[in-house]
């Protein structure tokens, strides 16, 4: 009897076990190769988990499972990690991937859909602009949140907001196609040439090449000389190019003796070789100058460091001869305008009266530097002052950086708590969502806007998992946090309550609570309910400066809509930020 009983319940187990959810990861074989030049290998499969290790290009890994865009990756010492799949070139047991190629790697390429495109240094609108794209501007994307692309360029790496970049996945980036026709050389010998898509003046910018620069001449149509330099090729006007008939030779042109380059934005890569696509062996930054060794086609040859040699990307260089090495600059500095309305003063301080007013794209003349501000050269011959946080620099004067809001969380420790988990849904909304998953996806926003501004970040969960509340308060005393946040959406039984509220327990966490309140309802015009006590376990028992934030009602239907939006999202997590730092600036 007690025989059978066995072998039944054995059986219902089995009928019930196929019938169970299945994780929505599959198992893999087969290894991959990274095929760009760093990757970031976090513990999970997702922006938010922390950071494992970086591999680079070339490293080979066996595969363990993937996971929507993620896979797993077996490290050494049995250890594991996770990557995205459009940075890598899979094989499995059988073949290569159709996305692998022999002549190429993969990555994603993306393009830049408007002209003067800010790129910024952490994902967000309060970070520093740390290089412009023009239209038809290519790009690699490293990483992505839900309203953010992280970036690299001949700059270095920043941040871009996705609706502003195509996503156009590529084998491999373009280079100037064969030719059977005879080709030649020429030297730019304007101080800042535009490289254009086609021969016009009102086609796209799409590069810069700096005097000095050597390119290779495929075509001439009227005025206008078809050039290739790095991976592309453009239209440049032929009277800033000084052509030298001849054969396009594979190796690089020496460039003639006495000519220096000025580094002119915040980090550029060093590379191994001429191509810009080759391993990164170093970084320059700005205001570092060098002797200019080689040229080839718009890479030159630099001693970045003693005894170690480089190539670096010739367009983001301010280059002198002879005569500037003995006091008279070929080409002095420029400054460009970053917004509309930009008001230039008689003197260097904001209080002065307004000597005119410039947009976006004006360029002026700087004749010095006075504290933080340019001096620059007016249109009727006077000087004028500029705030030099509100323009970019181009040429060899340095870029005036004013502290914004990252300055104030560097180093800080900070606990992200997103609400419920789990089998805890939290609150459901109106019309259905969760409270659980819409905490974490604006914990997730966040935590990229601290990492980017070099917080120390902790998220409580990083999945739909649930942690108790003694574990969420443990965290933050473990990590001796100087401040934690525990993130919330709100219900009532009226539909009609909108509006966000701060929580704190003890009096040293008030302070807290209001900077952070009062800068999210800022950023996401909400009604604003105000900061009160709470009596909840996250912030009653946390010996921590803690606060608990309900961004809004989801039982509120139309506020629901709002809530659940990309773009509220994105303010929230700005919001957030933002109270952080008048916090930390305040203390």
């Amino acid at each position: 009897m007690l025989k059978k009983f066995t072998l039944l319940l054995l059986s219902i187990i089995l009928i019930f076990g196929a019938f169970l959810p299945q994780e929505k990861s599959s198992a893999a074989s087969g290894s991959l190769t990274i095929s760009t030049e760093t990757v970031n290998v976090r513990s999970g499969p997702g922006l938010s988990y922390p950071l494992v290790t970086v591999a680079t290009r070339g490293e080979k890994f066996e595969i363990v499972k993937e996971k929507d865009d993620w896979i797993e990756i077996k490290l050494s010492l049995g250890k594991t990690g996770w990557i995205v799949n459009w940075l890598v070139t899979m094989e499995n047991d059988q073949k290569t991937t159709s996305s692998a190629s022999s002549s190429g790697s993969n990555q994603t390429i993306a393009k830049a859909n408007t002209d003067q495109l800010r790129v910024r240094s952490g994902p967000g609108t309060s970070f520093r602009i740390v290089g412009l794209l023009n239209e038809g501007q290519e790009v690699t994307v490293l990483d992505q949140n839900e309203y953010w692309y992280k970036i690299t360029s001949t700059f270095g790496d920043g941040w871009v907001v996705k609706d502003f970049l195509t996503i156009k996945t590529e084998k491999q980036a373009k280079k100037p196609s064969s030719s059977s026709a005879k080709t030649s050389t020429g030297v730019v010998t304007g101080d800042t040439l535009n490289v254009r898509k086609d021969p016009s003046t009102t086609s796209p910018v799409i590069g810069k090449l700096s005097i000095g620069t050597s390119v290779t001449i495929y075509s001439k149509q009227n005025d206008w000389i078809e050039i290739g330099f790095s991976n592309l090729r453009g239209w440049a006007s032929s009277a800033f190019i000084d052509s030298e008939s001849g054969e396009l030779k594979d190796s690089p042109s020496k460039t003639s003796t006495g000519i220096n380059g000025t580094v002119t934005v915040n980090r550029l890569n060093v590379h191994s070789e001429s191509s810009l696509d080759s391993s990164i062996i170093g970084t320059v930054t700005k205001g570092q100058s060098f002797a200019i060794l080689e040229e080839n086609n718009s890479a030159v040859k630099i001693e970045f460091e003693s005894g170690s040699f480089g190539w670096i990307a010739g367009w983001y260089l301010t280059k002198t001869t002879k005569k500037s090495q003995a006091g008279q600059a070929v080409n002095g500095s420029t400054v460009t305008i970053l917004h509309n309305g930009t008001n230039i003063r008689k003197e260097a301080n904001v209080q002065a009266d307004v000597a005119e007013l410039a947009n976006e794209g004006a360029t002026y003349s700087v004749k010095s530097i006075v504290n933080d501000w340019y001096e620059v050269k007016l249109k009727n011959g006077k000087s004028g002052f500029v705030a030099g946080w509100i323009v970019s620099i181009n040429g060899t004067k340095p870029q005036i950086e004013k502290a914004g809001a990252e300055g104030y969380l560097k180093n800080k420790t900070i606990v992200l708590d997103p609400g419920h988990g789990g089998g805890d849904n939290g609150t459901t909304g109106a019309n259905g969502t969760l409270e659980k998953e819409l905490t974490l996806r604006t914990a997730r926003l966040l935590y990229d806007k601290l990492t980017a501004a070099g917080a120390n970040v902790y998220l409580t969960r990083n999945n739909d998992s649930f942690i108790s509340l003694p574990s969420r308060v443990n965290a933050a005393q473990s990590q001796n946090a100087d401040a934690f946040i525990s993130i919330h959406y709100d219900s009532n039984l009226d539909r009609s309550v909108r509006g966000m509220t701060g929580y704190y327990y003890h009096p040293y966490q008030e302070a807290l609570a209001n900077s952070v309140l009062a800068s999210t309802v800022a950023q996401t015009k909400l009604k604003d309910r105000g900061v009160r006590i709470g009596d909840f376990h996250v912030i009653r028992e946390n010996s921590q400066n803690a606060t608990l934030i309900e961004l809004g009602y989801l039982s509120n239907p139309e506020e629901e809509i709002t809530l659940k939006s990309s773009s509220f999202q994105e303010n929230a997590a700005s919001g957030l930020f933002n109270g952080l730092a008048r916090y930390f600036k305040a203390e």
